[in-house]
């Protein structure tokens, strides 16, 4: 089949569909996205940003359309208070901003660049071949054909369902409620504290609304088609907390579960997921949105370079390698808080313990980056440079002209390669992908604060922010690099005859 309507399809408007659109069009390549329902919601939904989230936010230049954001140190892990400051970020974490205004904000970024979003489109069908993938759209007269297709459609993916990914994992054994209201007045109470029966956290969201989670300990699932009555959420709230809210006005009602479940590859051919099509679990710590967002920009850039030609379809395999295991440790994260806020009195030794290793510094810091999304290591080749693999914190930079930083560097989606030291030569290795990546020649401030040893003379970084290469320090010579992660050398010219 020779027709082709565009490069990728996504499925699936929320924020990992809109943030993968950006992605794949900052790069220049074609997008259509499907969305089942005909308008966005407007539902708060998942809350605030990690400390991650906001650094990949910035490397794009989304955080001013945000406008105002309420940030916090604060963090917590299955109810134990942690501190964001021993990181030393140049962000903190964001506060009580509605999914819907995230989406609000990636939705306008992805049509600015170009993107077909294209709702009330409800897939039915997918087939693929060699060439691409037709998908098939309830009432359309012909299906679709992408070359590639992305399941971005949230839990009850139909994506996952139609290409027949295997999804184990562990059925759901409670439910959490969630109800934003009007017209009640709770005091905030953001950590995840367990209380006698249950659980209930209490948070205020712009225009007045107030967010409330509970969750009755030992409180088996129910199965809904629906959500649930607020009357229902309102007794559970009185019998935890002994305060009456069912005189509030709701303006939205859910019930969520503690089932943890992952598929087994990210990838099938020429179909992917990302998102909550790949991965379900209980949304303790608000990591949800977060890692969803985070599977796009890492998926992004790499379909891209496969697309247009530029790297091997083997690039696409390092995306379930690198977010698969990311994907592993949530749901054991997630089900490790699961038990520390909903146990009994039979978890308390372990929460009082885990609470005295938190005294330990380094105890402390391991938690907190897992919290904030900075504990997240790649594969790129060994070597001896502590940055191989991490995230690149914001470094600040004059570059013989003007004062910049790594994070303004990457906001063309680029790779983007730092010469430290001019006298390495590393300009002259990388000219074959200049036009691939972006090579600045730079003096850096601080490096220690940022976790490049002193001496350090170049750095190599993917589009995601994630180190590639760092020397001294990797087992691999640039051009490897370079190779692996954005395809072989452009070939010379050939000289004038």
């Amino acid at each position: 089949m020779d027709r082709t309507d565009t490069s990728v399809i996504v499925v699936g408007a929320g924020p990992a569909g809109l943030m993968l659109a950006g992605e794949l069009r900052l790069a220049g390549v074609d997008v259509i996205v499907l969305e089942r329902l005909e308008r966005p919601t407007g539902q708060s939904r998942g809350i605030g940003f990690t400390v991650r989230t906001m650094e990949i936010f910035d490397q794009r230049g989304l955080l001013p359309r945000f406008g105002p954001i309420e940030t916090s140190t604060a963090g917590h892990f299955g109810g134990l208070p942690l501190d964001l400051t021993i990181l030393g970020a140049a962000h903190e974490a964001a506060r009580t901003v509605p999914q819907s205004r995230t989406e609000a904000v990636l939705e306008a970024w992805a049509r600015e660049l170009g993107a077909d979003i294209r709702r009330g489109q409800e897939v039915t069908g997918l087939t693929e071949d060699a060439d691409g993938v037709s998908v098939a759209v309830k009432d359309a007269d012909r299906a679709l054909r992408g070359r590639y297709v992305v399941g971005c459609d949230g839990g009850r993916s139909t994506v996952r369902k139609l290409t027949g990914f295997d999804f184990p994992g562990t059925p759901a054994t409670t439910e959490l409620f969630v109800a934003d209201l009007r017209g009640v007045d709770l005091a905030p109470k953001m950590t995840a504290d367990p209380s006698a029966g249950g659980l209930v956290m209490v948070a205020h969201l712009p225009d007045g609304i107030t967010r409330i989670i509970a969750a009755e300990r030992g409180a088996p699932p129910v199965r809904r088609t629906g959500p649930p009555e607020f009357s229902e959420i309102a007794d559970v709230f009185k019998r935890l907390t002994d305060v009456d809210i069912s005189a509030a006005r709701p303006v939205w009602l859910s019930a969520f579960t503690d089932a943890a479940r992952q598929v087994t590859e990210y990838r099938s051919g020429r179909v992917l997921l990302a998102g909550d099509a790949a991965h379900i679990h209980l949304p303790a710590g608000g990591q949800g949105m977060n890692t969803s967002l985070q599977d796009s920009v890492n998926l992004g850039w790499k379909l891209a370079s496969v697309v247009r030609g530029t790297a091997p379809e083997t690039l696409l395999d390092t995306y379930h390698e690198e977010r698969h295991e990311v994907g592993r440790r949530l749901l054991a994260g997630t089900r490790a808080q699961s038990l520390l806020i909903l146990g009994g009195d039979d978890v308390a030794p372990l929460r009082d313990v885990l609470g005295s290793l938190l005294d330990i510094d380094e105890v402390a810091r391991r938690l907190a980056e897992r919290a904030a999304g900075l504990d997240i290591r790649y594969d790129v080749g060994g070597g001896r440079h502590p940055l191989l693999g991490a995230r690149l914190p914001e470094l600040a930079l004059h570059d013989g002209r003007r004062a910049t930083t790594s994070t303004e560097l990457l906001r063309p989606g680029r790779g983007l390669l730092l010469d430290l030291d001019d006298s390495a030569g590393l300009r002259r290795r990388a000219e074959p992908w200049n036009h691939r990546i972006d090579v600045v020649t730079a003096t850096a401030r601080d490096l220690p604060r940022s976790g490049l040893p002193t001496g350090t003379t170049g750095v190599l970084v993917r589009p995601d922010g994630h180190v590639a290469w760092a020397a001294p320090g990797s087992h691999h010579d640039l051009p490897m690099a370079l190779t692996r992660w954005f395809g072989p050398a452009r070939a010379a010219r050939a000289s004038a005859a």
